[in-house]
């Protein structure tokens, strides 16, 4: 059994137009993102549910740190505060919402099992997700962070008009 978490930057265009425009921004963006994946699910809806969830735990505490004192390093609390929330979140979605669902598919025993190949000392889901996944999502926010920080301000003033 593969169990198979993606590196991906989506977050990205949510976390620039929080900056630019607000967090009410931000979660639309990636309410849209995930409407239009949607159409090409392989998750039943599950991923984008969660995923829109932990897109909006980003968001939302960034860009209400953000619009308070709009700097650098606001901008670096707020989008680090973003990537916490969300990397904390993901364990709550995925022990709730995700794994649920891939129960139907095969049993907790085989997905612990799966990380039990790697740490041997796994010994339920939430350990698994805390082990694993939290810290996997949290750099996923980071990138996003990273490269907001580096393209921010150059886009700006085309984002603003």
């Amino acid at each position: 059994m593969i169990i198979i978490i993606k590196m991906d930057l989506s977050e990205l265009p949510a976390l620039i137009g929080t900056f630019a425009m607000g967090p009410a921004c931000g979660v639309f963006v990636c309410l849209i993102k995930n409407l239009i994946h949607l159409t090409i699910t392989s998750t039943g809806g599950v991923g984008e549910l969660s995923n829109f969830i932990l897109g909006a735990a980003f968001v939302v505490p960034a860009g209400l740190i953000y619009k308070h004192k709009k700097n650098k390093s606001t901008a670096v609390v707020a989008a680090l505060t973003g990537a916490i929330c969300m990397a904390v979140l993901s364990v709550l979605t995925n022990l709730y919402i995700v794994y649920p669902v891939y129960y139907h598919f095969m049993p907790e025993e085989t997905i612990i099992a799966a990380y039990q190949a790697i740490i041997p000392s796994m010994k339920s889901i939430a350990q698994c997700l805390v082990c694993f996944n939290m810290p996997f999502t949290f750099v996923k926010g980071l990138f996003s962070v990273i490269i907001t920080m580096i393209v921010y301000k150059p886009l700006s003033p085309i984002i603003k008009g």
